[in-house]
């Protein structure tokens, strides 16, 4: 039996010596079968090129800014047994004081549900037009994330003809130097009449409670007629870098239906401004929202719906600069991450594990409302949980025949099949 093993061994070690020697004398060339952390010097394919320029590393599941996402039903908020007359929508960055999470919401609380942007001429003081019409903007705490407690109304509309006496929505904060800023939108209209057009607003306090004083005027203004955001500066998103206050903000430029979603940079030293518009806006060319958050040196952004990049994080070592740094699914909408050094500007961004964000149309087509959820994520260099960083998803089959055709679309392709013929 020795002599049996002996020979064994002897063979395997001879064979090893020569398979070594074979791979001297001939060098791979192929792609190697174990996926290289670096690029191979060897000619690539374009796919294989962008492998490795586009994304932070080559699988998604070693890369940092790549997640899947999870969401969770929240406790605390009622929607008046979703009947569309009440609405919680777009929620801010959520930050921690006193003990406590905070975040701010547009809140819509009417008689009725909405009529729609195309029945605006309709609208009343009472009968909103679109989801977001009407609406204060509330905020709430929690001790850990999924029970929230409604703190009351933080911004509520003027009286008229002051900025926002129509609606004020879509609000994000800044904490600068011991003191809180609200940046929101302000509409002096009903959502509809003129697509969405509506400057910005600020209010400041010396708590995260309130009271909050309103500052007359707007902040970051529209730009020149015929500019990408000549009628509409959205969703305002203060961050604080390299010592400055950085405001991200998106503007809807091209006629409806065709019309492009990105976002913008002003910068300003003071939170009251003034706001210089970076020469290189848009910073994106798709999107629908603003969602980001300091990531090493520079910003990382989630790139949602619209756009030929829409579905990707993206990453800019500058603030300014994006690029792909991943593809994913199922992104959260409206997404408010709570995000602990979005004030600190040190350079060394952590990134983000979760946050609040929105699902639209929360009841049926006739009342129509918003209601917030949580989402979790792993998007931070601090965390590592690979039921995060999977890339297949099951999903229930009910999710993708969700997406079934109406009757109309059903008897055109009917129309078109028997036309084959």
């Amino acid at each position: 039996m020795r002599t049996v093993w002996f020979i064994l061994l002897s063979f395997l070690l001879v064979s090893c010596e020569d398979t070594d020697k074979l791979s001297k004398e001939k060098p791979l060339t192929s792609y190697p079968w174990d996926i290289p952390q670096t690029k191979p010097e060897r000619p690539l394919s374009s796919a294989m090129e962008r492998l490795y320029d586009n994304y932070l590393t080559p699988r998604p599941e070693d890369n940092e800014l790549y997640s899947n996402f999870k969401f969770t039903h929240l406790e605390g908020f009622d929607y008046n047994g979703h009947n569309g007359t009440i609405s919680r929508r777009d929620p801010s960055k959520i930050i921690f004081e006193n003990g406590k999470y905070y975040v701010w919401y547009t809140k819509r609380d009417t008689p009725v549900p909405p009529i729609g942007a195309k029945n605006a001429e309709h609208a009343t003081d009472t009968i909103p037009s679109t989801d977001w019409d009407l609406s204060d903007i509330w905020y709430a705490t929690s001790d850990d994330g999924f029970t929230w407690q409604e703190q009351g109304a933080a911004i509520e509309r003027p009286e008229k003809p002051k900025q926002g006496w129509r609606s004020v929505t879509t609000t994000d904060i800044l904490k600068w130097q011991g003191k809180y800023y609200l940046y929101f939108q302000a509409f002096n209209e009903a959502s509809g009449k003129k697509g969405d057009h509506c400057p910005v607003s600020m209010a400041y306090s010396d708590s995260p409670n309130g009271p909050w004083t309103t500052v007359e005027g707007v902040v970051i203004e529209n730009g020149e007629p015929g500019s990408w955001d000549q009628f509409s500066i959205h969703d305002p998103y203060p961050l604080v870098y390299n010592g400055k206050i950085y405001i991200y903000y998106k503007a809807a430029y091209g006629e409806r239906p065709e019309y492009l979603l990105g976002a913008g940079l002003a910068i300003a030293d003071n939170p009251l401004g003034p706001f210089k518009k970076h020469p290189l806006n848009p910073l994106f060319n798709s999107g629908h929202e603003t969602t980001l958050f300091p990531f090493k040196e520079g910003m990382a952004a989630l790139i949602t719906s619209n756009g030929n990049e829409s579905n990707t994080i993206q990453y800019a070592p500058d603030g300014v600069n994006f690029g792909i740094a991943s593809v994913t699914a199922l992104m959260p909408k409206a997404a408010g991450p709570f995000v602990p050094d979005a004030f600190t500007s040190n350079g060394n961004g952590r990134g983000i594990t979760w946050g609040l964000s929105h699902f639209y149309n929360g009841g049926s087509r006739s009342k129509v409302h918003t209601m917030l959820a949580r989402f979790d994520a792993d998007l931070s260099l601090d965390f590592n949980e690979p039921a995060f960083k999977q890339t297949r998803r099951f999903l229930p089959k009910e999710v993708y025949f969700s997406q079934g055709l109406n009757n109309e679309l059903k008897e055109k392709r009917k129309t078109e099949a028997l036309a084959v013929e």
